[in-house]
């Protein structure tokens, strides 16, 4: 891959592979946040035992907006970095539940931290200013 310049916009191959990575980022969490808006009774038939909250219908709809929300603002590139800091919080909830639960630590605990990760590195890849925000400095 090309590296870009400040004033240039990121290269062709860094941008499909940022979209790709945000891609299947957005459409896992719009599928999560979807099956718990539309059939809340299913997510909580597959939800962990024992996670500390209450398993309810109203829990599974307020669960599904807070993920939903910003979600949709990581799709709208405008909003796109203050729904992946949102997104981003959605995760740390989720990797804090399950590590308090003792759920399995490679499948569940951190797949927050691996949807996080493909989350920003896909922002990072179709965003110049991003990675000017964030790009390592030479000494």
């Amino acid at each position: 891959m090309t590296d870009t310049t400040p004033g240039n916009g990121p290269g062709k191959g860094q941008l499909i592979v940022g979209r790709v990575l945000s891609g299947l980022v957005i459409l896992f969490l719009l599928f999560d946040a979807g099956l718990k808006l539309v059939s809340p009774e299913v997510a909580i038939k597959y939800s962990p035992p024992g996670l500390g909250w209450p398993l309810e219908v109203g829990t599974m709809y307020m669960l599904g907006l807070l993920l939903l929300i910003p979600t949709l603002l990581h799709i709208w590139p405008r909003t796109a970095f203050i729904g992946a800091i949102l997104i981003t919080g959605y995760l740390g909830g989720a990797i804090a539940t399950h590590l308090r639960i003792g759920s399995p630590l490679f499948s569940h605990t951190l797949f927050g931290v691996y949807l996080g990760v493909m989350l920003w590195a896909g922002l990072w890849l179709r965003s110049p200013a991003l990675r000017l925000l964030v790009a390592p400095r030479s000494a």
